[in-house]
């Protein structure tokens, strides 16, 4: 479906994300109406075609669409609460980082207002907006999705999680967590191979075909803990997994085994309760129970 470019929308925020949304809604010809809480961010956006607004009020207003991308949850409230008179009866679309449990306070509080409400969590960073690659997760209001699915389609691929408004948002940390550690990942073993003069730049060249090879083990993992059987056959035990080693070397290079350490507990937990010949996939149970 294409987009219909008589769409009035307006944009809440042009930080490098706010920015990159608001620009790829300006080249495709939306009438777009921006605001910044600081001023100075909107120049290049009004030469292209938008709008600046001179207040959030004034971009309210100035369409039945507003998207939000702000630096938070509390910023969101700061500046929409003094705002819940002129964005009744509107559509808000809010793609700022949140909590799952903020993103449901946040559609509560609209619904209590008669704001139809959508939250976004954007997988992608801002020069990959609208362009191969960048993906943006929704939940919320499926009206409200389906609606407005080609705007959406224009920044990136869209996906519906359902009406549960935190879903999105849960996704989204759970993707990043999973990023965060695996960055960590990479760091140490960066700081392993420096005390013997390899670059990191040389360690990345080996790490990123390995990693993304690795990769290729999330489905089977993903099959053991959906099943709830470690012991299927294949897998490599827990026992096998020590990495004992993995920290004296640490120690050894005089760096920190921090990131691996983290591992070698979870492991660990599951062999002090006895399941030391059960597959790697176990120490799920120890994230899923923490330690008392």
């Amino acid at each position: 479906m294409a987009q219909d470019h008589d769409t009035h929308v307006s944009i809440l925020g042009l930080g490098a994300m706010g920015g990159a949304l608001a620009e790829t809604l300006v080249k495709a010809g939306l009438r777009t109406t921006v605001w910044n809480r600081s001023a100075g961010k909107a120049g290049t956006l009004v030469a292209r075609g938008a709008t600046e607004a001179a207040s959030a009020a004034e971009a309210v207003r100035a369409s039945p669409l507003v998207i939000v991308c702000l630096f938070d949850h509390d910023s969101v409230h700061e500046v929409l609460d003094p705002l819940v008179a002129d964005l009744a009866g509107r559509t808000l679309i809010n793609v700022t980082t949140t909590k799952p449990e903020q993103a449901r306070e946040l559609a509560a509080w609209a619904a209590g207002a008669g704001i139809a409400y959508l939250d976004g969590g954007i997988m992608a960073v801002p020069a990959m907006i609208g362009r191969p690659g960048a993906s943006i997760l929704y939940s919320g209001s499926e009206e409200v999705f389906r609606e407005h699915a080609a705007l959406l389609d224009l920044w990136a691929t869209s996906t519906y999680y359902g009406e549960d408004a935190g879903l999105a948002s849960l996704y989204d940390l759970a993707l990043l967590s999973s990023m965060y550690v695996m960055f960590a990942g990479f760091m140490h073993g960066a700081a392993l191979l420096a005390p013997a003069g390899v670059s990191a730049g040389r360690f990345a060249e080996l790490a990123a075909p390995w990693l993304t090879a690795m990769t290729g083990a999330f489905q089977g993992f993903a099959e053991v803990v959906d099943g709830g059987d470690y012991q299927v056959p294949g897998q490599q035990s827990l026992e096998f997994s020590n990495l004992r080693l993995f920290i004296e070397t640490s120690e050894e290079q005089g760096v920190s085994a921090e990131p691996i350490a983290m591992v070698q507990r979870l492991i660990q937990r599951q062999v002090d309760a006895g399941h030391g010949t059960e597959g790697f996939a176990r120490i799920i149970e120890s994230i899923k129970y923490p330690a008392a």
